[in-house]
């Protein structure tokens, strides 16, 4: 969609203002922008890609089932986050959420948590280039033949760090450079997911009841099926959030209130059919439901064995493009984060995260500290890779508490009578609203425990084996939440407050704009 010069409505601006904050970011994103950027976060083609030999691994082609599961729960959390994004139109949404229908001790919570997983999760989706990349064309892989304990890892370091640097350089140009790559990006995603649909549809050589196959996955688990089951799971876990990255554009769109709650209501559906069409399809065409590709290189694997090599590495740069527009929106959707809890003086060097570029009307410094911090993971994977998957987990983990201490805020407020939805027409759920909020807490607190479980095939899958791997998710995520609201509690939240370049002023207030002093934000 093109840019357009439309003006957004006064109120989206007066919302700002209940925060306290003044309208500082342009306005240029349309409709279709914002559902780009929800959709190109979950991005479809980069989860499937990367995480189907797990999921098909771990449960077989049954697993197939967990991506309709997976829908339905994340539906609940989606359909809670829309009512807000129609209600707070508001950079850095699940912070400014949680603070405002929370307190703003459980906000800054959520935001921490948001952020530390962003950066990992920006620098996880980053290594998917060396899935992709050295099946198209061997001399991709640079270290190495491929064949050295540490080669596969360390390519994928470097391949990934060239992919950051990128996302760095546009996120700090502007949000309209990255809108038109990010935008143009998705078109390509979605036009190849549609022609690699009908190209698996017309070589299927098996009927729909694939997905009854277990490959006996459950054998000698406690649970049997169900055990295999759950741990499969993770594999649709892994893909389906990110969708309030819609709304974390807010102050960037125009009419938020309005577009926000269908673009990331339509990213989440679209995503659902368009990944469920793919997986199913996949497993109707390849040739053999048993090759040793299947477990070690996923759809990758099935896209050369059903395509042939020619059609099969075109549909592969498809995928190359799919990963590097997640990327662009998962570093755009940090660095809107960042902004929102720097301006708050809720981060050190506050002042200077939350100053926004006059030039490209756009944070920058974010944009470059995220960067530089996603490649600092990324050398975990050097000679650990083990220590990456765990840490990835644990990416994963912290987003779905931040989601939590969204919606279990939202349901204190509505059995309180405290919530107030959007008026005027915009998104709400009525009387589904408490039924669905509640289901969204239960898939939110059930998904957390799933994730977090001390699996050995998640966190621990090949020698050496270490407790401290298998326990990695509790421990780590424990000790980031923990750590950083004790470092919160006892010295940011003592500085809380919005810094006074970034606050609303009345119009007899406009000669203390220059005052030093932030303006106490209250709970």
């Amino acid at each position: 969609m093109a840019d357009t010069d439309e003006a957004s409505p006064p109120q989206d601006d007066a919302q700002l203002a209940e925060f306290g904050y003044r309208p500082e970011l342009k306005r240029t994103l349309g409709n279709f922008h914002t559902f780009a950027a929800g959709i190109s976060y979950i991005s479809i083609l980069t989860g499937t890609f990367q995480l189907f030999y797990f999921g098909y691994g771990a449960g077989g082609p049954a697993y197939w089932w967990s991506w309709p599961m997976v829908f339905v729960g994340q539906l609940m959390i989606a359909l809670c986050f829309a009512e807000l994004a129609a209600r707070h139109p508001v950079a850095g949404s699940v912070y400014n959420w949680a603070k405002k229908i929370g307190n703003p001790h459980v906000g800054w919570l959520a935001g921490w948590m948001m952020l530390v997983a962003s950066i990992v999760s920006l620098a996880a989706v980053a290594l998917a280039y060396q899935l992709t990349l050295p099946q198209i064309s061997s001399s991709f892989q640079i270290i190495g033949d491929g064949s050295g304990p540490y080669d596969t890892a360390t390519n994928a370091v470097l391949l990934a760090g060239v992919l950051i640097v990128f996302t760095t350089l546009v996120n700090a140009f502007g949000v309209k450079l990255m809108a038109r790559i990010n935008t143009a990006g998705v078109f390509i995603e979605l036009v190849a997911t549609v022609v690699l649909i009908v190209l698996f549809a017309v070589h299927v050589v098996r009927g729909p009841d694939v997905v009854l196959e277990t490959h006996h996955t459950g054998a000698g688990q406690n649970l049997g099926y169900l055990g295999a089951f759950l741990t499969a799971s993770l594999a649709s876990a892994y893909v389906m959030y990110g969708f309030d990255t819609a709304a974390s554009l807010s102050e960037e769109s125009l009419d938020p209130s309005r577009n926000a709650p269908r673009a990331i209501l339509r990213a989440l559906i679209a995503s659902f059919v368009i990944g469920g069409l793919i997986l199913l399809l996949a497993m109707m065409s390849v040739r053999s439901l048993t090759g040793e590709g299947l477990t070690t290189d996923g759809l990758q694997y099935i896209v050369l064995d059903v395509l042939g090599d020619t059609v099969g590495k075109a549909m592969l740069w498809c995928v190359l493009i799919a990963v590097t527009v997640c990327a662009l929106a998962v570093h755009t959707a940090a660095i809107r984060l960042a902004f929102a809890m720097a301006r708050d003086n809720n981060l050190p060097a506050a002042s200077l995260l939350a100053k926004v570029s006059p030039r490209f009307q756009t944070p920058v410094l974010p944009a470059v500290v995220v960067g530089v911090l996603s490649l600092g993971v990324l050398g975990l994977n050097i000679r650990q890779p083990q220590i990456f998957s765990v840490v990835t987990s644990i990416g994963i983990i912290m987003i779905y508490v931040a989601y939590l201490l969204v919606t279990a805020p939202m349901l204190v407020a509505r059995l309180r009578g405290k919530w107030t939805p959007a008026d005027g027409g915009r998104f709400s759920l009525g009387r589904w609203g408490l039924p669905v909020n509640i289901l969204g807490v239960l898939w939110g607190a059930a998904m957390i425990i799933n994730l977090a479980w001390p699996r050995e095939e998640v966190y621990n899958a090949t020698p050496p084996h270490h407790w401290y791997l298998r326990w990695g998710a509790v421990l780590f995520v424990g000790a980031v939440a923990l750590g950083g609201f004790a470092y919160y509690w006892f010295i940011q939240r003592h500085r809380t407050g919005v810094l006074a370049e970034h606050a609303a002023q009345e119009p007899s207030a406009a000669s203390a704009a220059d005052s030093p002093e932030p303006v106490r934000a209250t709970d």
